[in-house]
């Protein structure tokens, strides 16, 4: 285990560092880059934060699902592989709402301000 600050605080404050004290001073394609950089650092911080926790429920997710336990890479691959030969399907209990949370769980790290993202959050599923 390291010391603090952690990678998740490491990562938000120079975030914030761009963000708030370098931003104001450039402009034009030089902004650009930099808003891009600050959306990448805050990409890698939401990663940091929620991969852990949505990884696990992920894999319990898929678990159930197949019965036969593994790594998350491993069980994304046995299903797609069940999907391809035809063995699993929408009609297969629990599987849609698996792919489901599996997209809402994504899209919290990489799109968290997608408005159709923010519209299903608040709807009772």
């Amino acid at each position: 285990m390291q010391d603090e600050p952690t990678p998740i605080e490491l990562t938000k404050s120079v975030a914030d560092f761009l963000r708030n004290d370098i931003a104001p001073l450039i402009s034009g394609h030089e902004a650009f880059k930099l808003r891009v950089a600050i959306n990448i650092l805050e990409l890698v911080t939401r990663q940091l934060t929620r991969e852990e926790g949505s990884d696990a429920a992920e894999v319990e997710r898929l678990r159930g699902l197949l019965g036969v336990d593994g790594s998350v890479a491993d069980l994304n691959r046995a299903l797609a592989e069940r999907i391809a030969k035809g063995e699993v399907d929408l009609a297969t209990p629990g599987l849609a709402e698996h792919l489901w949370q599996t997209t809402m769980d994504k899209l919290a790290v990489d799109q968290p301000n997608y408005a159709s993202y923010k519209r299903e959050l608040g709807r009772d599923r």
